[in-house]
């Protein structure tokens, strides 16, 4: 079997500690948000998939971002037909709220670097083991920021990408603490936040 990687991701979040969460916003503002996201400096967008709507609204971003250059994975894949979806919308990465080998393998093999979900230093660890340097730190609003930190001692190879309860006012402090990226999406139905976190991006530049 071959071995799962996703250090491809490390390209994808260059330079870019901030990924917007397109969630069931619907595909017109779905667009028009990741288009204000990009404009914006944010490159990395992510559309969460639970209903037909949603991967439609994936499949409009993605063909927004292609002509811009733009990847844009797919979130909440939680299933192999989520996976399945994802591919034939066009998604670049996916990303999941927990760990699930079966849909990490099924995403790798499919050409989409998988982020799983971690909230404990055995998922971690099993993260690891599978191969992957990138999980999603899931809810990172609960964990806290001395999470990242404990982390980082036991597995120094490990990015985090901070997932659940992010906003432009706490996404600093996760940054700070050890987080490589911070992902915002129930805030952006707030429409100051993107303003907001690409001033945090260019205060951090």
């Amino acid at each position: 079997m071959a071995q799962i990687s996703n250090a491809s991701l490390d390209q994808l979040f260059d330079g870019q500690p901030l990924m917007a969460i397109l969630r069931g916003f619907g595909v017109e503002r779905s667009v028009a948000l990741a288009r204000t996201a990009w404009e914006l400096g944010i490159d990395s967008v992510e559309v969460p998939i639970q209903s037909d709507e949603d991967v439609e609204a994936l499949r409009a971003v993605v063909a927004a971002g292609k002509d811009l250059g733009k990847s844009v994975g797919a979130g909440t894949v939680v299933t192999l037909e989520h996976v399945r979806q994802a591919a034939d919308a066009g998604a670049a990465f996916t990303v999941s709220p927990g760990f699930d080998l079966d849909v990490v393998r099924a995403s790798f093999e499919a050409g989409m670097p998988p982020l799983p979900g971690v909230a404990t230093a055995t998922e971690v660890q099993t993260a690891q083991n599978a191969g992957l340097t990138w999980v999603k730190a899931f809810p990172a609003s609960l964990l806290g920021t001395s999470w990242f930190g404990a982390m980082r001692g036991p597995f120094p190879a490990m990015r985090f990408v901070a997932t659940g309860g992010m906003d432009a006012g706490n996404a600093g402090e996760y940054l700070n603490a050890g987080a490589k990226v911070v992902a915002v999406g129930s805030a952006l139905a707030d429409e100051t936040q993107l303003p907001r976190l690409a001033e945090l991006l260019a205060a951090r530049n």
